[in-house]
């Protein structure tokens, strides 16, 4: 199953079809083809799935959601944790293109 954890927008490109969202501290690229033109703005959270941001959420919603998302994390063990992480790195909706690119990136 994947699970989606609330992203910050951190930065939108010139032509306004990618965005870089942080995760709980970790960045990625977003594609922003499926909002409408200037729906999402830098400092909107918002919620991916395999890559793409599908919908905004409100700030509030997004703080709490990360909140219990790290009491979670905080009753699991390490081994635990560590499965969680690579469960998610090999979600196989991510598709392709996906893997490939952990795979550049020397995570696989």
């Amino acid at each position: 199953m994947c699970l989606s954890i609330p992203s910050k927008v951190v930065k939108i490109n010139e032509d306004k079809t990618m965005c870089t969202v942080d995760t709980m501290g970790v960045q990625r690229d977003a594609n922003l083809m499926m909002m409408a033109d200037d729906e999402v703005k830098v400092g909107d959270y918002v919620l991916l799935h395999i890559g793409f941001v599908m919908n905004k959420i409100d700030e509030e919603e997004a703080l709490a959601s990360i909140a219990t998302y790290k009491e979670i994390l905080e009753l699991m063990d390490e081994e635990e944790r560590k499965r969680a992480i690579l469960e998610d790195d090999e979600c196989p909706a991510r598709g392709e293109q996906y893997a490939e690119e952990l795979e550049t990136d020397g995570r696989a």
